[in-house]
């Protein structure tokens, strides 16, 4: 069964409170996704005259879905180019949600486009669906190359399905979508010499261009050269790797002009470690303590291989940091009063919000044993000198989350609905608590967590 233990101290007023300015990033950059993609269709919209027969409507729809498959492709690649204004503001895992929805969207896109323009063509030239596909591909310019682009995609849809990606590790599936940047090159050039929206239309081709160039120099400076500059700036090296808990440790890290870095509490950054069979990747963890100028922290379980192998690390080894990244911070928070729910090495981004949230700060961590409560001594000191509470919630294995359903955490965290919650876990315990402060009266708009499972 499930058991509990908690250690109290008496609140206080807490850290002096300021409510933070609500960004208007979150809201404006769907709208501005939805106008560009009506852009497109008003493309196409001046570009037809008229709209006659079935290959009429076939080719026309080829056309719309053509268009609007390319313009995803930038968006697509916008989103994930580690732009720090959209990043830290909307938050990396709702960006990789909207990325994910949106690859979706592209390849169906991209599969209509092609199927309703072979029907349409063959139609108007009165061939087999064969046939036309076999001219279209070998002898209309650039279309054999657009369309190994357009099997690199589906390929690469395919295997980032939910069922395939279960079976690949993490460093996998991060070089495949690498394969991303080589079909979205190799399908540029059908557009303008065959879309009948570009030939012969100036304005509309520099619009493209500009809107990929644009794009592709936003992925070249955030995703390759930031990082280069920063880990020839900041010489980052491991000092010290000490255990935490069964399967964790924290991994010590000393460099160069850290206060340049700029990582707030609750954000994370992709670490290189020039280790051998660790120097190809570049995974996520989160900084579990507040970043100091001369040093940094991280705290990982061994839950793969490249987690594993931390424990291993030696003092000296180079390090290459990317970021920070996330909007997990204090900037998302909006009352005074807070609630930080962590499971299991889910506590690693939370400590460090422990330490520095303004307000009155109460914490529910919870592991299935009390040896698997990594940085408690650290939480009872943060506790002990802000005067917070921390409620300790272990579970015996199986017993599930008695203590994590709108009951249980309203008799913990007394007025539970006017805090702001932030909560960082496993993806099961995140979405059985988040359901669970709905129900208990929690608005949406107060919940916030960060997934790292992209």
């Amino acid at each position: 069964m499930t058991t509990m233990f908690t250690t109290t101290t008496h609140a206080s007023r807490g850290m002096r409170h300021r409510r933070p300015r609500r960004s208007a990033v979150p809201f404006l950059a769907p709208l501005l996704i939805w106008a560009g993609a009506a852009g497109v269709v008003a493309l196409w919209w001046s570009d037809t005259a008229a709209v006659v027969g079935p290959a009429g409507w076939l080719t026309g729809a080829g056309r719309i879905t053509g268009l609007l498959a390319g313009y995803a492709c930038a968006v697509l690649l916008a989103l994930m180019a580690r732009v720090p204004l959209l990043d830290h503001t909307i938050g990396t895992d709702r960006l990789a949600r909207w990325h994910a929805f949106g690859g979706r969207c592209t390849i169906s896109l991209a599969l209509a486009h092609a199927l309703l323009i072979i029907w349409g063509y063959s139609l108007t030239s009165h061939t087999n669906l064969v046939s036309q596909t076999s001219t279209l591909v070998l002898h209309y310019p650039d279309l054999l190359k657009g369309t190994a682009g357009f099997l690199l995609f589906l390929a690469t849809g395919v295997l980032s399905a939910r069922a395939a990606r279960r079976r690949m590790s993490y460093e996998t599936w991060h070089y495949l979508h690498f394969a991303t940047y080589l079909a979205v090159f190799l399908t540029f050039g059908h557009q303008l010499s065959n879309g009948a929206d570009f030939v012969g239309n100036r304005s509309a081709q520099i619009a493209w261009y500009t809107l990929f160039l644009g794009v592709t120099a936003l992925v070249a400076w955030y995703r390759f050269t930031v990082p280069l500059r920063r880990g020839l700036r900041h010489r980052l090296r491991v000092t010290a790797v000490h255990p935490e808990a069964p399967g964790i440790v924290s991994v010590h890290l000393t460099g160069e002009h850290l206060d340049e870095l700029g990582g707030e509490p609750g954000q994370f950054l992709r670490w290189r470690f020039m280790s051998r069979g660790l120097w190809w990747t570049a995974n996520p963890y989160s900084l579990s303590a507040p970043a100091h100028p001369s040093h940094l922290r991280i705290t990982v379980k061994a839950a793969g291989g490249h987690s594993a192998a931390l424990g291993r690390l030696t003092p000296g080894t180079r390090v290459w940091a990317e970021g920070p990244y996330g909007g997990f911070t204090a900037n998302r928070r909006s009352a005074f009063k807070i609630l930080l729910m962590a499971g299991g090495v889910g506590i690693t981004p939370l400590r460090a919000l422990f330490e520095t949230l303004p307000g009155q700060v109460t914490l529910v961590y919870r592991a299935r044993r009390t040896e698997d409560l990594a940085l408690r001594a650290e939480i009872d000191a943060i506790a002990a000198r802000r005067r917070a509470t921390v409620h300790y919630v272990l579970d015996e294995p199986g017993a599930g989350s008695a203590h994590f359903t709108p009951q249980g955490l309203a008799a913990l965290v007394p007025d539970l609905a006017a805090h702001d919650v932030y909560l960082c876990g496993p993806p099961g315990m995140t979405q059985s608590a988040i359901q669970a402060l709905r129900d208990a009266g929690v608005p949406a708009r107060r919940i916030h967590h960060e997934s790292f499972a992209f």
